[in-house]
């Protein structure tokens, strides 16, 4: 088991002005608000298995990304227990370029970010080639990142977190990372460590990604669980309760399912 959540509550507080005239407004920036909490995740439980794809889906605000931290260890919660595999190296993916410098270059960074996720210099030495080369910046791996247009930040962000091959891979809505080229070497390589065996657990409103790529989908809606199962039963329920298409394509736009 790699991951096991049981009656998890995440709570945060939300500031509620008790009157919405602009007499209400100026007061309330002298005196302190009316507070009230809004759920993230309410009473979510699951478990997920060693080499098991999982999809969390769901509208924006339905808690897949606060579930994907609860996960990280990120985000502790209220309420709630949740298990996690110490002995894996996890890596999430949530969000390209944390840990950067700007004034660092691409090389430098790579090192830096490198070490947060775990690995040693060494290590880093046998890669960062590897590294350079998927992110195509040999041209500017040691030029300051403030630099970097955004897609060339993001290509070396996912570039590291990616050739390390980690054990267990949280990833968050990041396929968005360069051009369309881009993005079908980033599939394949998701696809290469899946089929290598990496537990994955996604966040991502590409649907047709998501069926073509993993065991389960979780539906989350207001921060609980609506259904957990087949990715195209949940796929179709989820699409169909939104007034979407039911249809979807085989293979997310990108090259074929490889299991």
């Amino acid at each position: 088991m790699i991951f096991s959540i049981a009656n998890v509550r995440v709570a945060f507080a939300r500031n509620i002005l008790a009157q919405r005239t602009l007499k209400g407004t100026l007061a309330g920036l002298f005196t302190h608000t009316a507070a009230t909490r809004f759920f993230a995740l309410d009473d979510v439980s699951f478990e997920i298995r060693d080499g098991e794809h999982v999809g969390l889906i769901g509208r924006n605000g339905a808690g897949k990304s606060t579930l994907l931290r609860v996960l990280s260890g990120v985000i502790e919660p209220q309420e709630g227990s949740v298990f996690v595999a110490r002995d894996k190296h996890i890596v999430p993916l949530l969000e390209l370029g944390i840990g950067f410098h700007p004034d660092l270059s691409g090389r430098e960074n790579s090192y830096l970010a490198g070490s947060l996720l775990g690995y040693t210099v060494p290590e880093l030495d046998r890669r960062i080639g590897s590294i350079i080369r998927f992110a195509e910046l040999e041209e500017f791996i040691d030029e300051p990142v403030k630099n970097y247009s955004s897609g060339m930040y993001a290509r070396l962000a996912f570039a590291l977190a990616t050739d390390v091959e980690p054990e267990v891979l949280l990833v968050d809505e990041v396929f968005g990372v360069g051009d369309e080229f881009f993005m079908r070497k980033c599939i394949v390589r998701m696809q290469r460590l899946m089929k290598a065996g990496t537990t994955t657990v996604f966040v991502s409103h590409n649907l047709d990604f998501l069926v073509a790529q993993c065991d389960r989908l979780i539906w989350l809606d207001r921060g609980r669980i609506v259904r957990d199962g087949k990715p195209s039963d949940i796929a179709a329920a989820y699409r169909q309760s939104e007034g979407l298409s039911v249809g979807y394509r085989d293979a997310s736009e990108g090259p074929n399912r490889q299991r």
